[in-house]
């Protein structure tokens, strides 16, 4: 199928439209959330003598995806996927509660290992969603005006400027609501501006990836969409 051109829309004037790739974007961009949280997050990884949580190579690629998603869908429709990933958070943290909680079998010898990975602390958990929830958020708002600052040109200072400030805001929250008065202040800023480094660096270096998929995503939708005249509280999900 030959693709669309590309036309650059107003937000308002593609409300209601049928996209044939954002299910699938939203799908990986949650699915990226999840297993960088339930799989990642429990493991430290020492490479070169640098210790890190692992699941810091793979997280940063939902704030890539956020930016896909802002970029070629608009703020809205990125707003309903960034609150999917906050449901679809609360509700494994649930589910791994329960899991962990339940009585375990006689003769099943799982349940420490069970507990090691999947046992939580509720307050690392609630940082956790707050951050990703206020970082997401201030990521794609941040795009999305300066998409129109900049006439939809230069879509590298938009990927890095709102990766900046998105990962900025979801570090600010994270460590010290999760980590203060556990570590040493000292501890609590490195490790925060490090990490936040880091998920920068990451966002730079896939930056030609972001160029490629944009640039495949509207082609194949046809359209440019400019957040002109957006409604950009977080608290509704309507497109």
């Amino acid at each position: 199928m030959q693709d669309a051109p590309i036309v650059s829309e107003s937000a308002s004037a593609v409300t209601g439209r049928q996209f044939r790739y954002y299910d699938f974007v939203m799908a990986a961009f949650v699915a990226i959330l999840l297993l960088s949280n339930l799989i990642g997050a429990a493991k430290l990884a020492d490479v070169g003598g640098y210790i890190f949580g692992a699941g810091i190579l793979f997280f940063p690629l939902g704030y890539v995806i956020g930016d896909v998603l802002t970029e070629v869908y608009g703020y809205a429709r990125a707003r309903r996927v960034i609150w999917a990933g906050f449901v679809g958070l609360i509700f494994m943290a649930f589910m791994s509660w329960v899991v962990v909680e339940l009585p375990p079998a006689a003769g099943w010898e799982g349940q420490a290992a069970y507990e090691s990975v999947f046992g939580q602390v509720w307050r690392i958990v609630f940082a956790s969603i707050t951050a990703f929830w206020a970082g997401e958020f201030v990521n794609s708002y941040v795009m999305a005006r300066m998409k129109i600052w900049t006439g939809g040109r230069h879509l590298w200072t938009r990927t890095i400027g709102s990766t900046v400030v998105g990962q900025g805001v979801d570090s600010l929250i994270f460590y010290p609501l999760a980590f203060w008065g556990v570590w040493s202040n000292s501890q609590v800023i490195t490790v925060m501006v490090t990490n936040w480094l880091l998920k920068v660096g990451w966002e730079v270096v896939l930056t030609p990836v972001t160029y490629i998929v944009v640039g495949w995503l509207k082609r194949k939708e046809g359209v440019d969409i400019f957040d002109e005249g957006t409604n950009f509280t977080p608290f509704r999900t309507k497109v």
